[in-house]
């Protein structure tokens, strides 16, 4: 809005066109307009420096070149979406709008988004991370796991849909039928993926019905395999008290869940292969066990049946019935002998039969349960008596210190015919020298009160003649 104020001159009086001074806040709020329209969408490379992160979730930091600086604030919404933890000295591009923060009067870039310069930001916070958790000593030999040797039951963390599963079905299949596989369903690809691979992860933890977990998902991108690159993933899998085996992509893929896993699978059915690899490997052995003994069978058929043509058949036959005879020998001797044990102990313990039935006609059982019942009752009447005697003396005791409170009680002197006088304060009155006439008096009897008042009073009381 335009201002004209009057100015006079010495040739003439005219009206000049003057701007009244700004206000520093309007003035700066102009400036934010006017940039604002003319920067709305910029890219800006630089190195990040001053980085500092408000409990707000916003990030404030500078951009920088070697010859100018630029603040820059990454609101919390924006900051959250972030693949990659920013950090000082890091080479990155920055995508958003020129601002001025007005109470400092401040240029300042307002970033949308941010991105490494160079490489992906999935691939700074693969980098991040592996070192994090590598410094931690999560990949370290020492915190693997052995897998067993002879799995029962497998658990399979994968899509249902997909290739992967029948995959590693087939092979186990073929290797060991007898193998039991369970599949949790998660979704391996996307925002969700990670959460719910860690929560898989964790219901195994509470529920311990497997030997061995296998995560697997097919080979992709690193976009694609971003959730086992999630440190919610590798913290989960280090957690575990089930060995777990790590198949996620192709040979040539490696993941966070790779190195944090007690062990790495190339692919799914590689996976399938390692954890049945000492079940298989007996199999094997016992096939080729089974095909040794097969040819030694058949060799040593060969050579009896080449022995037994040079045989004479009535040598054989006589051969045949002396060793039928030696057995039938045997049986007889065996026999006899089992017989003379047999009456060898029925001997015996007939012998202690005899032994026990005469130590029990020497004890006679009634006479010694008599003599203990005599001593029960004997023990019960001391008791009894021990138990008596001290409870008179303390009812002889307890009568006499009754007889020693009734005496001593104020009541049974009451009982005599004695009153106890008190004022009208409730003090009791023990001489005529405390009262005065029409002072209220509390009359105490044996049985029951009365109210008096005094209309005399006699400091001494005159002897009788």
């Amino acid at each position: 809005m335009d201002f004209f104020f009057p100015a006079e001159t010495s040739a003439s009086s005219s009206r000049t066109l003057v701007r009244p001074p700004w206000k520093v806040r309007e003035l700066v709020t102009e400036i934010r307009t006017h940039v604002e329209k003319e920067y709305r969408d910029v890219r800006v490379e630089g190195e990040i420096s001053n980085l500092r992160q408000a409990a707000s979730g916003h990030i404030y930091f500078t951009l920088k070149d070697d010859q100018s600086q630029l603040p820059v604030v990454l609101f919390r919404g924006k900051a959250r979406l972030l693949k990659f933890t920013p950090k000082d000295g890091l080479e990155v591009q920055v995508r958003g709008s020129i601002s001025v923060y007005e109470d400092r009067g401040q240029l300042q870039l307002v970033a949308e988004s941010m991105e490494p310069r160079g490489q992906g930001s999935l691939q700074v916070a693969f980098e991040q991370l592996y070192a994090r958790l590598k410094a931690e000593g999560l990949f370290d030999a020492d915190q693997k796991r052995p897998l067993p040797v002879y799995p029962r039951t497998i658990a399979v963390i994968t899509s249902p849909q997909g290739a992967v599963i029948h995959d590693i079905l087939n092979v186990l299949a073929r290797r060991h039928a007898k193998l039991q596989v369970l599949l949790y369903p998660v979704t391996v690809q996307g925002e969700a993926a990670a959460s719910e691979i860690a929560g898989a992860l964790a219901w195994f933890q509470q529920n311990p019905c497997a030997d061995v977990l296998v995560v697997a998902r097919g080979g992709g991108s690193l976009e694609d395999l971003a959730a086992f690159n999630s440190e919610v993933v590798a913290r989960a899998i280090a957690g575990s008290a089930i060995p777990v085996v790590s198949a996620v992509g192709h040979e040539t893929d490696f993941t966070i869940a790779d190195f944090v896993a007690d062990l790495r699978a190339p692919t799914p059915s590689a996976a399938a292969e390692l954890v049945t690899e000492a079940q298989y490997r007996v199999e094997e052995h016992l096939e080729a066990l089974a095909s040794r003994l097969e040819r030694a069978a058949r060799y040593q058929r060969m050579q009896a049946r080449e022995r037994l043509d040079h045989l004479d058949a009535a040598a054989v036959f006589v051969r045949v019935q002396h060793g039928l005879a030696r057995r039938q020998q045997r049986v007889d001797e065996l026999r006899f002998r089992l017989e003379s044990a047999l009456v060898k102990l029925r001997t015996s313990v007939g012998h202690q039969i005899n032994l026990v039935q005469a130590r029990l006609m020497q004890q006679d059982i009634h006479r010694q349960m008599a003599l203990h019942q005599q001593r029960l009752r004997a023990l019960e009447t001391a008791l009894l008596q021990a138990a008596n005697v001290p409870m008179e003396r303390r009812r002889t005791r307890w009568s006499r210190a009754t007889d020693r409170l009734l005496a001593l009680s104020p009541l049974a002197v009451l009982e005599r015919g004695y009153t106890l006088v008190y004022d009208a304060s409730g003090n009791l009155v023990k001489e005529a020298e405390q009262l005065h006439a029409n002072d209220p008096l509390q009359l105490r009897f044996a049985h029951g009160r009365a109210k008096a008042r005094v209309t005399e009073t006699e400091k001494r009381i005159p002897a009788k003649p």
